[in-house]
């Protein structure tokens, strides 16, 4: 473990040679970054694959479109977002000026998942990279072959004492915990995001927590059912359902929730086949763990459609489930796999109740077309971000902030809100050596009174 000591230390006295700090290296690193992205695309594609069958075009869409569109907006906003921004003065610091300008931490930690395990690594570390920090990594062990992959494009793109990854188990987790780190950054599930927190606590360690939950979906009666069941479908089950901004259940008001499962299982086909375990564009659970976990939630008689497994191959199949009751022991935890329950509600506060007797969740999509009931839900229900008439498409713009609240998260990122989640910015006073009244230094004899009048001017008592 004393490796991992002298890595932190060597990024620790890189960081205060000002290097990292300069715009022009900042661009530089992130345009290195990219170029080693692309020249392994195939390598990733095929790491991914074997770890959990991802097909291609997931591969792509979900995990490197997403890091080259973080970088590309980098190299373009990065001198903009790095400059210091005025602020008023208040009339007592007559003459003066104010400003606020953003700095980076120094040596931030990113601890990332195994579920999108080249977008969640990459993306928070392009942020830390435009603010000027240094960043170790240290990926899931649950994706190796895309660790390894992950260990060649950071050892070929940067020097360790600027960015350097460190594979291995919870053990090299906890020992990074240890060190003398200025920021970190935990992407992962709430169990172990509770214990990360808790030891950055111990040590007044500034961090964000990207985690998951129950993220609902709410289809009205009123909502374009056909488009409504093939966006549900996409974005539950790409990936095997382990995304933690996927629909994690349905609340179907009762008018259209045969209709819905008609078209739910339609698309399903259209997607997988009737034969999903043959598609090449159907991943697999992690591991036999998970398989285990999802494989109990299935009861025989709550299957509408689905429910074959295959342990061996770490299969199972997209499944709807129905008569599923809020109490029922898939509406207790995160799914994060390919199991839909559906739930019916005649009243849209009953969805809402629903939803709220849930911790908050990290996501939360509306269907129908009645803006008063669409703002009823976003009004009512707290959550991380989600999308209207859509599922998980709210990831893919650079301009709106994603991050969760409460159980489901702690602080934000993606495009500026990166860039604020890894700075820490500094306000300044910068007041005129001409003009200096004496009243405010002793002695004070006198002054309270003309103080107390001012309070009041400035203030007035009602």
């Amino acid at each position: 473990m004393n490796n991992i000591s002298n890595i932190v230390k060597s990024q620790q006295d890189f960081f205060k040679s000002n290097t990292s700090k300069n715009i022009d290296f900042r661009i530089y690193q992130l345009k290195s970054l990219a170029r080693t992205i692309i020249k392994y695309e195939e390598q990733i594609i095929d790491a991914l694959y074997k770890d959990f069958k991802k097909p291609a075009f997931e591969s792509y869409t979900t995990e490197l479109y997403t890091v080259l569109s973080e970088i590309k907006y980098f190299i373009k906003n990065l001198p903009k977002l790095s400059k210091s921004k005025k602020a008023s003065t208040s009339f007592i610091n007559f003459p003066s000026k104010g400003y606020i300008t953003p700095e980076p931490y120094g040596v931030c930690l990113i601890i990332s998942p195994w579920n999108y395990p080249i977008q969640l690594t990459l993306s928070p570390l392009v942020g830390a990279i435009a603010t000027g920090n240094c960043v170790i990594i240290k990926p899931s062990e649950h994706s190796p072959n895309t660790s390894n992959i992950l260990e060649t494009i950071i050892n070929e793109a940067f020097p360790p004492h600027y960015i350097s990854l460190l594979k291995g188990d919870e053990s090299v987790a906890k020992e990074l915990l240890n060190q003398d780190i200025d920021y970190i950054f935990f992407t992962g599930s709430q169990r172990v995001g509770k214990k990360v927190m808790t030891k950055a606590a111990d040590n007044l360690i500034p961090i964000t927590l990207e985690l998951g939950g129950k993220s609902p979906v709410i289809v009205d009666r009123d909502a374009n059912i056909p488009v409504t069941a093939r966006r549900i479908v996409w974005g539950k089950f790409i990936n095997c359902g382990q995304t933690c901004v996927a629909p994690d259940y349905i609340l179907a008001h009762e008018d259209i929730k045969d209709e819905l499962l008609h078209y739910i299982c339609k698309y399903i086909i259209k997607f997988y086949s009737k034969t999903p375990e043959h598609s090449p564009d159907y991943a697999r659970i992690i591991s036999a763990d998970h398989f285990d976990r999802l494989k109990a939630y299935i009861q025989e008689d709550k299957i509408f459609f689905g429910g074959k497994t295959n342990k061996k191959d770490l299969f199972i199949s997209p499944t709807v489930l129905h008569n599923i009751k809020p109490t029922d022991p898939i509406m207790q935890d995160e799914i994060f796999g390919p199991l839909l329950p559906i739930i019916t509600f005649s009243k849209l506060n009953h969805a809402i109740k629903i939803v709220e007797n849930n911790p908050k969740p990290l996501a939360l999509y509306y269907f129908g077309n009645n803006k008063e009931r669409e703002n009823l839900i976003i009004s009512s229900i707290s959550f991380g971000g989600g999308c209207v008439n859509d599922t998980i498409m709210h990831l893919s713009s650079n301009h709106l902030p994603f991050g969760g609240v409460g159980y489901s998260g702690i602080g934000s990122y993606h495009g500026k809100a990166s860039f604020h989640t890894f700075s820490h910015y500094k306000s300044i006073l910068n007041k005129s050596a001409i003009i200096d009244t004496p009243f405010r230094y002793p002695p004070y004899k006198g002054k309270l009174k003309l103080v107390r009048g001012f309070t009041i001017w400035q203030n007035p008592r009602p």
